[in-house]
């Protein structure tokens, strides 16, 4: 049955009157149950939580109440950090390979009852690796725009401390509300904690931290996503690897999807006469992210300068000032 996180998030959620919640925490458990083979109870589950939510759709709109938004509890305020930033999926530009497994993610989580009718589980494990600006962040807060679910950013600040054993005892804290809140849980700067346990520089609580996250990650099946982001997947622990899902690396804009950021950045602008070969082989090793931020630079230049048109040479001098920083 309900574990005791799940047991406390359908407690709250009865407090704060959040219909919502409580159903998509019972699904939980019907998930649960499921996957231990109890078939029948969780088929039961979910008739019951179908049942309960077309009894309240069908109710007079004056007894509804309002969906309250999800919030982060008071003992979390220090660890976690909601993002409230929508991201489409056509507004990540990514190579053919990641953008499809991004895709399939996607699709996986959208289907994830019609898996587990098969005894398959989607992907929600997931490790992505790649030097700043290429899209880590972006892609995250994409996953959580797309399936409509908060986006908590772990703080490794507040996570991690010089106590001995403190810092396992917070990550205790975050995978309860993992388990409890389906979301998406963003680790950035993963190696900060994921760190390889032989390396010279290690020390008895980086490798009680790392244990920690292994057996937190391990034991979850909860309904959330849990993303590790790092710019050094070479320092990572080789044991993390067979944990997640899966692995997606993302690489500095290829020739055409340096064309496409740049024609997403500055589609107010004509760009018929540009000359793409030259904006490219200028453009070439940068950061999507600088490449997007070339872009504002040449747009305000064009606006404050120009009268609001654009040229090549605006476009070529932001980006070669990039290159120098």
């Amino acid at each position: 049955m309900a574990n005791s996180s799940q047991l406390k998030a359908l407690l709250r959620s009865h407090a704060d009157d959040d219909d919502d919640r409580f159903y998509a925490v019972m699904l939980q458990v019907a998930a649960n149950e499921a996957r231990k083979g109890h078939q029948k109870l969780a088929s039961e589950i979910k008739s019951l939580v179908e049942k309960l939510q077309t009894q309240t759709q069908s109710e007079p709109e004056l007894f509804h109440k309002p969906t309250p938004l999800t919030q982060t509890p008071n003992d979390l305020g220090l660890l976690l950090e909601k993002s409230n930033q929508v991201t489409r999926l056509s507004e990540l530009i990514l190579s053919e390979q990641s953008s499809s497994r991004i895709s399939r993610i996607l699709l996986e989580q959208r289907q994830r009852d019609k898996l587990r009718n098969y005894g398959l589980s989607p992907k929600r494990k997931l490790l992505f690796c790649g030097r700043p600006g290429t899209g880590k962040t972006m892609t995250a807060s994409v996953l959580a725009t797309e399936l409509k679910l908060p986006l908590y950013t772990v703080l490794l600040d507040g996570l991690i401390t010089r106590y001995l054993g403190e810092t396992s005892a917070k990550l205790r804290k975050v995978f309860d509300f993992v388990s409890s809140t389906r979301a998406v849980f963003l680790f950035d700067e993963f190696d900060a904690i994921g760190s390889k346990r032989d390396s010279d520089n290690d020390v008895g609580e980086v490798r009680r931290i790392l244990n920690s996250f292994l057996q937190f990650l391990e034991k979850d099946n909860s309904e959330s996503l849990i993303i590790a982001a790092t710019n050094h997947p070479s320092l990572l622990d080789d044991a993390l690897f067979r944990r997640f899902d899966d692995l997606i690396v993302f690489t500095p804009p290829s020739d055409r999807e340096i064309q496409l950021l740049i024609s997403n950045r500055l589609s107010r602008f004509p760009l018929n006469e540009v000359d793409w070969d030259k904006i490219i082989t200028n453009a070439l090793g940068l950061s999507s992210s600088e490449i997007v931020q070339a872009c504002d630079e040449a747009a305000k230049t064009a606006i404050l300068e120009c009268d609001g048109k654009l040229r090549i040479e605006h476009i070529l001098q932001a980006l070669q000032q990039r290159h120098l920083k």
